[in-house]
C-alpha cells in the first residue's frame, strides 16, 4: 500500500477547509470573505476577534463554524458580574466526602465564543489570557492542559461606550486578527429576509477534532522563503516607525503573519507562500495591534493608513 505524501496531506486539509466552509454558508448570508479568514486562522491554529454593529450575523457566524468544525463548543456571555472562576471553573467542597473536586469552566472546550468580551470587567478578561497563549488553565496551583486543538473567537460591538471596558492591548495582542463584518449587501438582504419565516437550518459536522489537527500539521508543511521571511519583517518594523503611532506591531504580529500566510496558501491550493498571501492578511492581522497618538486621532488618521503605507512602502504592489 502506498503512504500518503505531503502533497495528498495538503490536498485533504483543503477539502477539510472548503467541507467547512461549505456547512456554514447552508446558515450564514453573505459573509464570504469573513468565513475564509475564519477558516484560515483554524488552519493556523490563531484566534480571532471579530468586531462589528448589532445584528450583522457575528455570534451566528462563530456558532455556526463550531457546528462544522464538530468540536465541543461552549459560549460565555461576558457581563459586568462574571466572575474569573465562571470561565475557568473551580474547586467545589463536596459534603459527601468532605473533599474538593475541580468544577472545570466553559473554556474546557474546543472552540470558545466569548460573547460580548467587552462588557466583563479586566479581571475576568484577563482569566483569557493564560488560556490563550499557553493552551492551559491554572486553578489554585494546579495546572491543566486544554485540548488540542483550541480556539478562542470574541465578539464585541464598537459602538457602545457606556457599560463596556476596552480590551487592554495585551489582550487585543493575543487575537491573530480582527475581523470587522459590515452590512450585507442588497441581494444578500434580501435573500436575509425571504427566508425569514424559515428556522435556520440545522449544521452538520463538517469534520473532527483530528481531522483539524492534521490539516494544521499540513500547513506548517508549506513553504515560507527567506525572501518572504524579511518581508514579514520590514512590514512589522515600518509600522514602528511612524511618529503618529504610539504602539507599532510586536513580534507577535509577524509570527501571526506566518502562520497565517500558510494557511492562506494552503486555501488557495499552493505549496508555498506568496506576496500577495501578505497583502490579503496584513490588514485583518496589524489593524488591532496598531495605536496612535491622540494627536493623530483628532486628525483624523486611522490604523488602517498605516497599515496600508506600510504595505506600499515594503511589498511591491
Amino acid at each position: 500500500m502506498n503512504q500518503p505524501t505531503a502533497t495528498d496531506d495538503l490536498a485533504a486539509a483543503g477539502e477539510i477547509a472548503e467541507r467547512i466552509a461549505g456547512r456554514v454558508s447552508q446558515r450564514v448570508v453573505g459573509m464570504r470573505t469573513e468565513i475564509e479568514l475564519l477558516i484560515c486562522a483554524i488552519l493556523a491554529d490563531r484566534h480571532v476577534l471579530v468586531e462589528g454593529v448589532p445584528g450583522v450575523g457575528k455570534t451566528l457566524l462563530v456558532t455556526s463554524l463550531a457546528a462544522a468544525m464538530g468540536c465541543t463548543f461552549r459560549r460565555i456571555q461576558f457581563t459586568p458580574d462574571l466572575l474569573p472562576s465562571d470561565i475557568l471553573g473551580g474547586n467545589i467542597f463536596d459534603q459527601r466526602d468532605a473533599s474538593f473536586h475541580l468544577r472545570r469552566g466553559p473554556v474546557f472546550a474546543n472552540v470558545i465564543l466569548a460573547d460580548e468580551i467587552n462588557r466583563a470587567p479586566a479581571k475576568s478578561q484577563s482569566a483569557l489570557l493564560e488560556v490563550m497563549q499557553e493552551r492551559q488553565v491554572t486553578i489554585e496551583g494546579e495546572t491543566i492542559v486544554l485540548d488540542a486543538p483550541f480556539f478562542v473567537f470574541a465578539t464585541q460591538n464598537p459602538i457602545e461606550h457606556e457599560g463596556v471596558y476596552p480590551l487592554p492591548q495585551a489582550q487585543l495582542d493575543r487575537f491573530a486578527m480582527r475581523l470587522t463584518p459590515g452590512y450585507q449587501s442588497e441581494p444578500d438582504e434580501q435573500m436575509l429576509l425571504a427566508a425569514h419565516r424559515q428556522p435556520l437550518p440545522q449544521i452538520s459536522a463538517a469534520t473532527n477534532p483530528q481531522e483539524i489537527r492534521l490539516a494544521q500539521r499540513a500547513v506548517e508543511g508549506i513553504v515560507i522563503s527567506d525572501e518572504i521571511l524579511a518581508l514579514i519583517v520590514r512590514l512589522c518594523a515600518k509600522t514602528r516607525t511612524y511618529p503618529e503611532v504610539v504602539l507599532g506591531g510586536s513580534p507577535r504580529l509577524g509570527l501571526d503573519l506566518l502562520h497565517l500566510s500558510r494557511a492562506r496558501a494552503l486555501q488557495h491550493g499552493r505549496t508555498h507562500v506568496l506576496p500577495d498571501d501578505i497583502k490579503a492578511l496584513a490588514q485583518h492581522v496589524a489593524n488591532h495591534r496598531i495605536m496612535l497618538t491622540p494627536q493623530a486621532e483628532v486628525a483624523g488618521m486611522t490604523a488602517e493608513q498605516i497599515i496600508n503605507d506600510a504595505i506600499t512602502s515594503t511589498i511591491l504592489v
